[in-house]
């Protein structure tokens, strides 16, 4: 039975973690071992998407599993349904958050412009392409009020539910989602990082993964169907680099 939600606005909300997993045995361990250590009064809602793997026995010793039907807008939006906090954030299976980002997160809400925002990106290797992916990634944030997956994107509650969840896309959905809740307020970046894995730049060629991901934002914002473009970026990734 889900617990009452606290009432909106008061001075330390009530933060819930959406982990939205599919197939992610090998980090999800991991990961809701540090955020049990780092964030110990967050609630924790893994959504799976349809795992095969162990990926749901090893998220139910350590967090609350609820089931979606897959897509990460949906999966999403399911464990936002599922969860009590005022405030919810959106973390990767293989995201590593600064264990200060919390405090950020709730420093930068005391602003009541806020409506939500992301951490500074920052990848688990490095190189020339993942540096400069890493300052155009926040500049962009910054500026363009751009906020990714890889960034841990937190929104109140009160204004996600105004602007109807994350859309049932199936690829560009917290690009969307960044645009909306921009016309509804501020969204920051928080000074803390969120680590994300750069091995799907590794395997597939950094410098191609950056024009690939730049060409489907531009057919995105030319009106081609999300449809087609999820269905361009999963066969470029079954592609062996070479």
């Amino acid at each position: 039975m889900a617990l009452p939600r606290p009432a909106a606005g008061s001075a330390t909300p009530s933060v819930s973690i959406v982990v939205p997993v599919r197939d992610e045995e090998a980090v999800i361990g991991g990961l809701l071992t540090r955020l049990h250590r780092s964030y110990p009064d967050c609630e924790v809602v893994v959504v799976d998407g349809g795992s095969t793997d162990g990926t749901v026995e090893r998220a139910r010793r350590l967090a609350r599993v609820v089931p979606s039907r897959a897509g990460r807008g949906p999966q999403l939006n399911t464990g936002a349904a599922a969860s009590t906090g005022e405030v919810l954030w959106f973390v990767h299976a293989d995201t590593v958050l600064d264990p200060g980002a919390l405090s950020a997160l709730r420093a930068a809400l005391r602003d009541p412009a806020v409506v939500g925002g992301g951490c500074r990106l920052r990848f688990d290797r490095t190189s020339a392409a993942l540096r400069w992916l890493e300052w155009t990634s926040d500049l962009r944030a910054r500026h363009l009020h751009w906020i990714f997956g890889d960034q841990a994107m937190f929104v109140r509650r009160s204004v996600f539910d105004e602007v109807g969840g994350f859309p049932d896309m199936p690829i560009m959905e917290d690009l969307e989602m960044s645009r909306r809740l921009h016309r509804r307020g501020r969204l920051v970046v928080l000074p803390t990082a969120s680590t994300a894995s750069a091995r799907r730049f590794v395997e597939q060629g950094t410098v191609r993964m950056i024009v690939l991901m730049q060409c489907y934002k531009l057919q995105y914002f030319l009106g081609v169907d999300p449809e087609r473009i999820r269905a361009r970026y999963d066969a470029r990734r079954r592609v062996p680099r070479g």
